[in-house]
């Protein structure tokens, strides 16, 4: 009998926890992977961290394009915690159990994080479009209670669409199968051990994805085109490099982001001959994006990175 199943007859019995497995055919020397994926995990804590000082301590910095940035930083935080601990205990103290509450949490906690994420880059992407093509009106339009009102529009967003995933599977039946081939409780990834009908779930992951970040990423693509049309109707070269930087770093992270998520997607396709890249591309996309944002940000910010050096005591 399969460990952490409680026995109702002879052929049934019912899952009271599930065990994550970890990174399917490397379980022998996975925990090597520790490693880096901790200093992933430790690297997005300590520079989102040190965006958030930064933007709270430099009052040049208080402006709606850092807000939206500093919102990104704690749902980067959020994102990356919401997996590492567990992945981390894994590895280090082999505590793969996971009760069905905590799996069905994480699921939840999961989705509303990437669902915030994109959100945010949909709200960085129309404060960059009002600000470039609509300039003279930016400051009335885009003010503090502009983002604090966008930012719990997204959040609300999130919860009340998401709050359906882990309702729907905590519905299906897990009579018998309770180990899981990943490192992270994932929707589908816990629905396939069910033993009745998972259509549902599957649909509704799927309708999901495009209500959320199907649905950001064209208005995201339909603010840039706008943006570009307006940087090329400007007379100065400059002017438009100018406006053009300003955007860089956001559209860097915004490629990054929804690339991950397309070749993901694909790789799902493969899964059976190749079951390591989905697990692994999932398990790294929760962490290198909350790792890599504040780089980015710092390498081509000016303002940011002068404020870095003063948070820290650095001569700039």
């Amino acid at each position: 009998m399969i460990p952490s199943v409680q026995q109702s007859n002879i052929s049934h019995f019912q899952v009271t926890e599930f065990i994550l497995l970890g990174f399917p055919g490397i379980h022998s020397w996975q925990h090597w992977l520790s490693l880096p994926l901790a200093f992933l995990y430790l690297l997005a804590l300590g520079a989102n961290l040190l965006i958030l000082m930064t933007i709270w301590r430099e009052t040049s910095l208080h402006q709606p394009m850092y807000e939206f940035l500093g919102i990104l930083s704690i749902v980067d935080m959020g994102l990356a915690s919401t997996i590492m601990p567990k992945i981390l205990s894994i590895f280090w103290f082999d505590a793969k159990a996971i009760s069905l509450s905590e799996c069905f949490v994480q699921i939840f906690a999961i989705h509303c994080f990437l669902g915030m994420e994109s959100g945010i880059f949909l709200c960085m992407a129309i404060d960059r479009y009002i600000a470039i093509c609509y300039p003279l009106r930016y400051p009335s339009i885009v003010t503090a209670t502009f983002v604090l009102k966008a930012s719990g529009v997204m959040v609300l967003r999130n919860v009340i669409l998401v709050v359906p995933v882990p309702v729907l599977a905590a519905q299906r039946d897990y009579c018998f199968k309770n180990e899981i081939e990943h490192c992270l409780c994932s929707n589908l990834g816990v629905t396939s051990l069910a033993c009745d009908d998972r259509r549902l779930n599957s649909i509704y992951q799927l309708v999901l994805a495009w209500m959320i970040m199907g649905t950001d990423l064209i208005i995201i693509i339909l603010s840039y085109i706008q943006i570009l049309r307006s940087v090329l109707r400007l007379n100065s070269a400059e002017a438009a490099s100018k406006a053009l930087s300003t955007c860089s770093s956001h559209l860097i992270l915004i490629l990054f982001f929804y690339t991950v998520i397309v070749v993901l997607s694909v790789t799902h396709l493969a899964e059976k001959k190749f079951p390591l890249i989905p697990v692994l591309l999932n398990v790294l996309h929760n962490v290198i994006p909350p790792a890599l944002n504040p780089m980015v940000y710092a390498l081509r910010t000016h303002d940011l990175r002068v404020g870095f050096y003063r948070v820290l005591g650095l001569d700039c």
